[in-house]
C-alpha cells in the first residue's frame, strides 16, 4: 500500500474512532479505502451497523454516501425528505453534505455496506445539529 493510502486510511480510523466513541449505538468498520477518478476525492467502504433502538445521530459527510442494506429494519431521515423505510436488499443514497439520521426500528442490528466518496482529509462524518 502507497504511503498516501495508508497515511489516508490511518486519518480515516482515527475520525471513525473519534466518532464511535461519542455514540455507542452506532459501529462504522473502514474495510478498505483508496483514489477515484475525482480529483481530490477518495472511496471508503465500510461495515455499518446500528444496535436495536439505537440511531446513527445526525451528521454530515463531506462527499456522498451510497448505502446497501445487509439486515435489519431502519429509517433514513435526510432534512428535506420524508422518512426512508429500508430492509434488507435495500439501498439508498444521502447526496454529500446532507444533514441526515439513520435509526434502527427493529429487533436485530441494522447492517449496510456503506460506500462514502469524500473529499480527501475530511472526516468520514462530523455531527450535525
Amino acid at each position: 500500500m502507497e504511503k498516501r493510502n495508508v497515511v489516508g486510511l490511518t486519518i480515516v480510523l482515527a475520525v471513525t474512532g473519534a466518532l464511535l466513541a461519542q455514540n455507542p449505538a452506532i459501529k462504522r468498520t473502514v474495510v478498505k479505502s483508496g483514489d477515484v477518478s475525482v480529483p481530490g476525492r477518495e472511496a471508503v467502504i465500510a461495515n455499518v451497523e446500528i444496535v436495536p433502538g439505537g440511531s446513527a445521530g445526525r451528521h454530515t459527510h463531506p462527499g456522498d454516501e451510497i448505502s446497501y442494506v445487509l439486515a435489519g429494519e431502519g429509517e433514513i431521515l435526510m432534512d428535506g425528505n420524508p422518512p426512508l423505510k429500508v430492509k434488507p436488499g435495500d439501498g439508498f443514497i444521502i447526496p454529500g453534505g446532507t444533514k441526515h439520521d439513520a435509526h434502527n426500528t427493529g429487533t436485530q442490528p441494522l447492517r449496510l455496506v456503506g460506500v462514502y466518496v469524500i473529499e480527501k482529509g475530511k472526516p468520514l462524518a462530523t455531527p450535525a445539529p
